[in-house]
């Protein structure tokens, strides 16, 4: 039983890496597409192009499911997808996690790339689930791009902008980027003490294997594939600066530590992890 994760760079390392410690028994196939990278900026049949490119290869290669762990992609094309696809595959979308942070009383704003903080997708996203309460969107021009390239310098550089336009009544950031959690420990040390980061990768994973019927053995081993735009190959190098990559490079069960080692804490900061269904912080 074989799951594929679409996304056009290291976005889906996150999800990818739940699902593999959950289930360390399914096959993942990720399909990245470092020729069409960044998504971001480009145009919705641009998007829309690719990921049914990536879609169509994955049901061929008999996936089981797709998963969609980039929130542009989700805003671009995910309706389209699941009409293609559904209910022979299901196709899950990833949000970002309004709904928990403001159902813990939290003063939200929301990190996202350019294209997402400007979508009506997110308006609708922040209407429906923040409760009324205020939503400060912080776009990160750059932060994507510089995970993707394992440019260190260039990630920081994004989160000091971004940080620095947060505004300081926020005590929540919700990681409007699949991208975001594998710099989180940066990402904390540049907001003030007591901000809690909201991720959706774990949710995610947990409401594709509801989708599956799961038959296997848990003991099993699962491969890993990638493809790169349509061929075979590793991880890309910059995967493996982060250690939910170079856990899934070595192909075992992916341990927590490798999870949550992307945000190492201190007492005064905490992640905060939600496990609601995805779904339900998607659109109809």
């Amino acid at each position: 039983m074989s799951v594929a994760l679409i996304d056009s760079g290291l976005g889906l390392l996150s999800t990818a890496g739940w699902v593999r410690h959950l289930a360390p028994e399914l096959d993942l196939v990720l399909l990245m597409d470092p020729e069409g990278a960044p998504w971001g900026p480009r145009s919705t049949s641009f998007i829309t192009d690719r990921l049914f490119a990536a879609a169509r290869e994955a049901v061929r290669r008999d996936a089981e499911a797709i998963v969609v762990p980039c929130n542009t992609a989700t805003v671009t094309a995910i309706d389209v997808l699941r009409r293609e696809f559904e209910p022979e595959v299901p196709v899950i979308g990833t949000v970002p996690a309004v709904k928990p942070a403001a159902a813990a009383g939290r003063s939200i704003a929301v990190w996202a790339t350019v294209r997402t903080t400007a979508s009506s997708y997110q308006t609708r996203l922040i209407a429906e689930f923040a409760n009324g309460k205020p939503v400060e969107r912080v776009a990160c021009p750059g932060l994507a791009e510089a995970i993707d390239h394992g440019n260190v310098a260039a990630a920081a550089a994004a989160i000091d902008d971004a940080a620095a336009r947060t505004p300081h009544h926020c005590d929540a950031v919700v990681l409007g980027c699949t991208h975001y959690p594998l710099v989180a420990p940066e990402i904390l040390r540049r907001l003030p003490a007591g901000t809690a980061l909201y991720d959706s990768a774990e949710a995610v994973a947990r409401q594709t294997l509801r989708r599956l019927p799961r038959a296997t053995d848990p003991h099993a081993a699962g491969r890993v594939e990638v493809l790169l735009s349509g061929r075979e190959g590793p991880l890309p190098a910059s995967a493996r600066a982060f250690p939910v990559g170079r856990a899934l490079a070595a192909a075992g069960r992916v341990p927590r530590e490798a999870l949550v080692a992307e945000a190492t804490l201190t007492p005064t900061l905490e992640l905060r992890l939600p496990r609601q269904r995805a779904d339900e912080s998607e659109p109809a």
